[in-house]
């Protein structure tokens, strides 16, 4: 992606510095180690929150940004920023908001539903396989814990399993839940938020960012 800004451009935190006392209030950023994710029309991609200001924020990537015009930073409480880009460089990038937002309510973390792992909205076939056989499936989100699959074989609770597919390295779940045709799996073994970063930006378009790591 091209740079949104020039490579001499100033870090979000300066942005708003001045004369006056409000200028210099909203330009100073509180760290915030959160992960999230970015939201566009190409897709949705992991990031880290480093800190945030009441005028922006700046993010941890593992890849290059997306091209999309309109972006919003989702945090783990499933409230949506909407930003405007204002510098990318070494795996770290800057924005503004591009709407009002409540400071406090970012940092405490308070939104529509408690904390939770990030989930990754990504439709891609995968394949089940264990004792009983194997099973074709279409993953529909994924996060570091878990994901949620439609398959039209019936699954056991807890049964056990592989999942592979395109892009994504072969994990062993179970089955957590059934509804209808939807399954909810966990991973017996986290994976790694670097790794599922950069796994959902192939996925979806993006070359990997290795100094992002």
């Amino acid at each position: 992606m091209t740079q949104a800004a020039s490579s001499t451009a100033p870090p979000v935190a300066e942005l708003g510095s001045g004369e006056g006392s409000d200028q210099r209030t909203a330009a100073r950023y509180t760290p915030l180690i959160r992960t999230a994710k970015l939201v566009g029309a190409s897709g949705e991609f992991l990031c880290v929150v480093s800190d945030v200001s009441a005028t922006g924020v700046s993010v941890r990537l593992f890849h290059p940004l997306p091209s999309d015009r309109a972006l919003s930073l989702e945090m783990p409480n499933g409230d949506r920023l909407p930003l405007e880009t204002v510098w990318e460089r070494e795996g770290r990038a800057g924005f503004r908001f591009a709407a009002e937002v409540d400071l406090d309510r970012v940092l405490e973390g308070r939104g529509k539903w408690p904390k939770r792992p990030i989930r990754l909205n990504l439709e891609l076939p995968v394949t089940l396989s264990g004792l009983t056989g194997r099973f074709d499936a279409e993953l529909r989100n994924i996060s570091l814990q878990g994901a949620q699959i439609e398959c039209n074989t019936r699954l056991a609770i807890e049964q056990r399993l592989r999942m592979t597919g395109g892009g994504l390295p072969e994990v062993e779940t179970k089955v957590r839940w059934r509804q209808g045709s939807t399954y909810g799996l966990i991973f017996d073994s986290l994976l790694q938020f670097a790794d599922l970063a950069r796994i959902a930006a192939y996925l979806q378009g993006l070359k990997s960012n290795q100094s992002g790591a």
